[in-house]
């Protein structure tokens, strides 16, 4: 494997998937911050250099630069445990994390980006016009999340796959966005065995 660059902001939580998954597998990041408040993932540099979707993470392999989260940590997790061998059982690890990026980032990351970031008194009037239907959409996802872990320690498997990272990353944070992590208990029992997982690293790392 080429030596590896993951382009980021510390603080996402998509970014964080990416550390996270690396740290479990033993795999070094060189790490390249942007600030994503100043724009700089918008300059011409990066959108001709990085990603013309101006967006991050993307994750460095030599010449080659791969977008979207969900694909850098299965890039990195390519032949491990993390990804299950029976092909059901992988196929369910994608179904996790497809609906991670359609049903629960939108809404669980979005609001924490913007009570934590833009502050609810900037709120643009189409933010205001959302942000009940984002709410209850998280609450809903939450709920679902909730509801599967009742009778079970992970998402897919007995043990951690890149279903349990996709979801921990914007889950563990989510209160940041106003979600009442109280409501969930079987959710918390989930992130207190993710965190304890030997090679777990903290967002903040």
């Amino acid at each position: 494997m080429s030596a590896l660059v993951l382009h980021e902001y510390a603080q996402s939580g998509n970014c964080y998937k990416i550390r996270l998954t690396a740290a479990h597998l033993g795999i070094p990041l060189e790490r390249r911050e942007y600030d994503i408040m100043k724009g700089e993932t918008r300059s011409q540099q990066f959108l001709g250099e990085v990603n013309a979707n101006g967006r991050i993470p993307v994750l460095q392999a030599g010449n080659d630069f791969l977008p979207e989260s969900n694909a850098a940590c299965f890039y990195l997790a390519d032949g491990s445990d993390l990804i299950p061998h029976d092909r059901f059982e992988r196929a369910d690890m994608l179904h996790w994390m497809f609906w991670e990026q359609y049903n629960h980032e939108p809404n669980v990351a979005t609001l924490r980006f913007w009570l934590k970031w833009i502050g609810e008194a900037n709120f643009t009037e189409l933010q205001r016009a959302q942000y009940p239907v984002k709410r209850a959409a998280g609450e809903a996802a939450l709920a679902l999340m909730d509801a599967h872990l009742e009778h079970r320690a992970f998402f897919v498997l007995d043990r951690l796959t890149l279903a349990d990272i996709a979801l921990y990353a914007y889950t563990h944070v989510c209160e940041d966005g106003g979600f009442d992590l109280q409501r969930y208990p079987c959710i918390r029992a989930w992130l207190d065995r993710v965190a304890a997982l030997p090679g777990h690293i903290p967002i903040t790392t």
